[in-house]
């Protein structure tokens, strides 16, 4: 399976990761940031993301579910919009929306549904976009 990683269009992964890393600027700076926030029980504070390690560490994560998708599409053969939505939909709920409510649901987070969904939604359109971006690149 690891045989395609010269085959993989590195030009369409470096563009859904783009579009995914980007998305989550959107989302969570402009699209939901007080409902984030209130997720996190901080609704009425300002939020310090003065380190590099939270612009870093999500491209990072972005990098590797980007690369995966793309590996694991590649080696299965999606070559089709429909089917590259059924593998988004697939990784999305499997792993990343069941992924991010396990870690939601935790003390540390006091509203761990809220914040669940803010963030599974978050994924389960990136990862769509991704597969998207990648099939229509391939």
């Amino acid at each position: 399976m690891f045989n395609v990683l010269g085959s993989i269009n590195w030009l369409s992964v470096l563009v859904a990761f783009i579009v995914y890393f980007m998305l989550g600027a959107l989302w969570y700076m402009r699209l939901f940031p007080q409902l984030y926030k209130v997720s996190l029980g901080k609704a009425n504070e300002v939020l310090q993301n003065q380190s590099s390690l939270y612009v870093v560490g999500p491209a990072v994560c972005v990098l590797i579910v980007v690369v995966a998708s793309a590996v694991l599409m590649h080696a299965l053969g999606i070559d089709s919009c429909g089917n590259a939505m059924l593998f988004a939909l697939l990784v999305g709920l499997g792993f990343l929306v069941a992924n991010t409510t396990n870690i939601a649901i935790n003390p540390n987070i006091p509203r761990p549904f809220l914040y669940s969904a803010i963030t599974s939604a978050y994924h389960l359109v990136g990862i769509t976009l991704t597969c998207l971006i990648l099939v229509a690149m391939r």
